[in-house]
């Protein structure tokens, strides 16, 4: 568990990193997980996600299960928060 008076944003993650990620959990939402990169791309696609969001998601492995935004994030090098409980 970290230090919940620290920040919970991870060394290194810049606030572009947070914005990419709150755009990637805006389009994609919370029903769909778990999920796979076909199934992201499809959710984010029917939801007109901006074309940023449809290219990192396009840019995920195939064959692998993402639990959470947070799973996507890191599979695409972005940086995420860490588990402060």
């Amino acid at each position: 568990m970290t230090d919940p008076h620290q920040p919970a944003t991870s060394p290194g993650t810049s606030t572009g990193d947070v914005e990419r990620r709150a755009a990637l959990a805006e389009a994609l939402g919370k029903e769909i997980w778990p999920a796979d990169k076909d199934a992201l791309v499809a959710r984010a696609q029917e939801g007109n996600a901006p074309d940023r969001v449809l290219s990192d998601l396009r840019r995920l492995p195939s064959g692998q299960q993402f639990d959470n935004v947070q799973d996507v994030a890191r599979a695409l090098g972005i940086g995420t928060e860490q588990q402060r409980f």
